[in-house]
């Protein structure tokens, strides 16, 4: 069967840095009388657009994968990966430098702001040029105007210039035209947030329910928790190139994984005061190592902390986290009643606890140091990730545990007796 989408060794390059070569003067052009009006012009073009001491940039190198139909793929990775540059290949605004991407059905999309409507014309008029693009006849879009102006909530601004909507306006008429003029494939860019949160909630509820009908769906997100709600599989991007596709748990564990070796510090100006997380073990409260945990196991974490002067009542904390960046519990030395009266050069900062009977599934472990005056010397996230199993089978086998189990199981006892 066909795929909606199929994207086969696409590159994208970018020249960057270079500086232009001055242009011609009038007298130069007017005076090369021996050539064609079009090889003037074209000469003309090149030598003021020529760039030297350029360089190369890949937004996108050999990327390939395919979407299904009625399929919802989310593209993943950090800022600079080649996401947007990939949606709008797709959309057919960028032009690959190398390989190909084919679209099987008609096409929304909806990118940055700005991006598809004439800023000219007024929503109405906007509307009837994007079904037109899209084919549709005049009777057709007819059909769809007034599901479309209720679903944008812009009714009373049609008759006005897009150009003065504010970017909320712009992104409510622009996802509603999107989504709406019947497209069997729909691209979305990140530009959903900046929308309110009734208005994210209701094109989320558009997005499953067009994948619903058959429809197919390619869309970035930087949340995780969209990302896992809404989506079926998933892309990962990383520097332009592909590393890791499938099911969307599956993408969101490597981009964990991806994110941890490119940990995060954010440290205040405190000085000589600094903290500084040398390193961080995690186990078994018995004391081997280990990475691997059953849902209720006893843990040990010892965090290796080095000051450069003394600090008196310090804080020291960690914060557990799911694959979905949704902080699952911490552990703290002041919520514990626990005082460090002083940190002194090299110390081994050490906590016990049993694991809250959390779901299956990738953990990390994000670790913070406070000083006496509770300033935050040093956040270190993440620092270290551990896997939790169900070594005994007490959740049967149940795909998408976390729907169905929530984020904790709870222990309880129970009873029966005669009613």
């Amino acid at each position: 069967m066909r795929p909606a989408i199929r994207v086969e060794n696409l590159s994208k390059c970018y020249r960057i840095g270079g500086k232009k070569r001055p242009g011609r003067n009038f007298t130069e052009v007017v005076g090369d009388t021996a050539r064609s009006a079009w090889s003037k012009v074209r000469r003309l073009a090149d030598s003021s657009a020529a760039e030297v001491g350029t360089e190369e940039f890949w937004a996108l190198k050999d990327v390939s994968f395919e979407v299904p139909d009625g399929e919802v793929v989310g593209i993943i990775g950090r800022n600079g990966a080649g996401k947007s540059t990939l949606l709008k290949i797709l959309s057919r605004i960028v032009e690959p430098t190398s390989g190909g991407a084919e679209i099987h059905g008609r096409l929304g999309s909806l990118l940055e702001v700005g991006t598809g409507f004439n800023p000219e014309l007024t929503g109405s008029e906007n509307i009837y040029l994007n079904g037109s693009i899209l084919g549709m006849k005049k009777r057709e879009i007819d059909a769809k105007f007034d599901e479309i102006v209720a679903f944008s909530e812009v009714e009373q601004f049609l008759d006005t210039p897009v150009k003065r909507y504010s970017s909320g306006m712009y992104v409510r008429l622009a996802f509603a035209v999107a989504a709406h003029l019947e497209p069997e494939v729909l691209i979305v860019d990140e530009v959903l947030a900046v929308g309110d949160a009734g208005f994210q909630q209701k094109c989320l509820n558009k997005i499953q329910s067009f994948a619903g009908a058959g429809g197919t769906v390619c869309f970035v997100s930087h949340n995780p928790i969209i990302t896992s709600r809404y989506c079926t599989r998933g892309v990962l991007l990383e520097s332009g190139r592909i590393v890791c596709t499938g099911a969307i748990d599956k993408v969101l564990d490597a981009y964990q994984v991806s994110s941890k070796k490119i940990s995060t510090l954010e440290s205040n100006s405190s000085g000589s005061r600094i903290g500084i997380i040398r390193a961080v073990w995690i186990g078994k409260s018995c004391g081997s190592k280990c990475d691997k945990m059953d849902i209720d196991e006893d843990v040990l974490i010892k965090i290796t902390v080095q000051v450069v002067e003394p600090i008196n009542s310090a804080r020291v904390g960690i914060a557990v986290n799911n694959t979905l960046g949704e902080r699952s519990f911490v552990c703290a030395t002041y919520l514990s009643d626990y005082q460090i009266n002083k940190l002194v050069g090299s110390s081994e900062v050490s906590l016990r606890f049993r694991l809250p009977m959390l779901v299956p599934g990738q953990y990390t472990i994000d670790v913070g140091v406070m000083d006496d005056m509770n300033h935050m010397l040093q956040h270190v996230t993440p620092v270290a990730s551990f896997q939790i199993e169900d070594y005994k089978n007490r959740l049967l086998t149940v795909e998408d545990q976390p729907r169905v189990f929530g984020h904790v199981i709870v222990p309880a006892t129970w009873e029966i007796s005669r009613a």
